[in-house]
């Protein structure tokens, strides 16, 4: 038996629909009708509390989406447990396009264009071409290399850093701390699509912004707790940096009290950069599904140590 849960209902009768016509010879099931002791596999996002310790049988977990921080850090996540993530799911053009719009925008200067036209000023400034833009993408997983080849194929001139050696074709790939500490100096776009994982926690602080060029754009659509809200404010207010286009914060909803929602130089969306698409997802897990049935390891298993 293979149990499909998510926060809402009407999701989880979407889920189970596809499921059961991609894969008719196994049982999908809900919650509400499930068997608990006899669940062997998890599709989940959103887990009741508690509800992992009812399930004797559970061989496998998998996420629908590819951050996993929430899932990780649950204390009732048996030790041995398999996690499988998304590799994609739909996502990684999704995000392409939402890097490309802050990029592109601060290409044509349309950010600065919005704050004269909120204080009634008509002034024309200097045009750039995308080869006079240097862009950095923070993480160079499955989806932060989609970005950076779509930024490449652009016309923008495209750095990428990951914890340890990747390589992405038109694109410089740095790595480790020496590779950071450069790509931060580059970089008048800094993209991050990082997961949240001990080592990325607090990565862009107070000290690291400040090594970013006068007149930097941030853009954050990786996970929330990965900046220094407090520092990018300070530094926004000194025009140290240009701007910020975010969309993951570490308090979901963001407050409505939180200074960001009123500053000239932020635009704000509600964790939208990349939705998870249900039907290659549910193509992906399938595919899982039948590689352990037939033996074989699928891709996406999580490290525990590193957290994705």
């Amino acid at each position: 038996m293979i149990l499909i849960h998510t926060p809402s209902p009407k999701e989880v009768s979407a889920y189970l629909e596809l499921f059961r016509a991609a894969m008719p010879e196994e049982a999908f099931t809900d919650l509400e009708h499930a068997d608990l002791s006899a669940v062997r596999h998890l599709v989940t996002w959103g887990l009741p509390d508690d509800l992992l310790a009812d399930m004797p049988k559970l061989e496998a977990l998998f996420a629908l989406g590819a951050g996993v921080d929430k899932l990780m850090s649950r204390p009732d996540l048996p030790a041995d447990l398999p996690v499988y993530r998304l590799l994609d799911g739909g996502m990684a053009a999704q995000m392409a396009e939402y890097v490309r719009y802050g990029v592109l925008g601060y290409q044509r200067n349309m950010d600065l264009y919005r704050r004269q036209q909120a204080e009634g000023q008509w002034r024309k400034l200097a045009p750039r071409l995308p080869g006079d833009i240097r862009v950095g993408v923070l993480g160079l997983g499955e989806i932060g290399a989609a970005v950076a080849r779509a930024l490449a194929a652009d016309g923008y001139r495209v750095s990428g850093w990951s914890r340890s050696a990747k390589t992405v074709e038109h694109v410089r790939c740095l790595h480790g701390g020496g590779g950071l500490e450069q790509i931060l100096a580059d970089s008048q776009v800094l993209a991050c699509v990082l997961p949240s994982t001990p080592e990325t926690r607090g990565l862009l602080s107070a000290e690291r912004l400040t090594r970013l060029p006068q007149g930097a754009l941030v853009i954050n659509a990786g996970r929330g707790d990965l900046l220094d809200l407090d520092a990018l404010l300070e530094l926004l207010d000194s025009d140290h940096l240009r701007g910020a286009q975010l969309d993951v914060f570490p308090e979901e909803p963001l407050p409505a009290t939180h200074p960001l929602w009123r500053h000239p130089a932020v635009a704000i969306t509600p964790h939208v950069a990349a939705i998870t698409l249900r039907q290659p997802s549910v193509e992906q897990i399938v595919s899982k599904l039948r590689l352990l049935a037939a033996g074989q390891a699928p891709a996406g298993l999580v490290r525990r140590v590193q957290g994705y």
